[in-house]
């Protein structure tokens, strides 16, 4: 199987893809997207108001430091709230592997309470091809275990994230 732009998760009401995907006014059209969550910094058509389509950006990069952990619950939330509306959700980073899966699999975690490798692969039955990086895939496991609302007032995100800025700043 070859790598797909754009895969249904939940038929014709949750998608995971690339930024191409994003990116493409006929794909947004023929699965009748309605609400895009960008988790990358790259910009997308569907940002301006005129496009009709409610976004929400993640601003972070694919790398093991970034903090997707933060985001989950906001991200958990607009996608849930698109499909009880009746709305059809894409989300989406670069390339469809990392980040974009990574934070599918928080909204499957936080929508069925299962843990982070059932997640995955009920993502991967759709969609072979993801595959987040190590940092991402502890997040996934931090999110199970803050009982999916990290916070900045919940232990065991502020020790985790007050272990990343140490590594960061190891490195400078």
């Amino acid at each position: 199987m070859g790598f797909k732009n754009v895969s249904a998760i939940i038929d014709g009401k949750l998608f995971l893809g690339n930024l191409v995907s994003a990116q493409s006014t006929r794909s947004l059209t023929e699965r009748r997207i309605t609400h895009i969550v960008s988790v990358c910094t790259e910009p997308i058509p569907a940002e301006h108001p005129q496009s009709g389509i409610r976004h929400m950006r993640v601003p972070v990069q694919d790398a093991a430091h970034e903090d997707l952990l933060i985001w989950m619950p906001h991200v958990c939330r607009f996608i849930d709230e698109a499909l009880n509306a009746g709305g059809v959700v894409l989300v989406h980073g670069v390339h469809g592997l990392s980040r974009g899966a990574t934070m599918m699999a928080a909204y499957v975690m936080w929508s069925r309470r299962v843990g982070s490798a059932e997640a995955l692969d009920t993502i991967r039955r759709h969609r072979e091809q993801i595959w987040p990086n190590a940092g991402f895939l502890e997040q996934l496991s931090l999110f199970e275990m803050c009982r999916y609302a990290p916070s900045m007032e919940e232990g065991i995100y502020v020790r985790w994230r007050q272990n990343i800025d140490r590594q960061l700043q190891g490195r400078s």
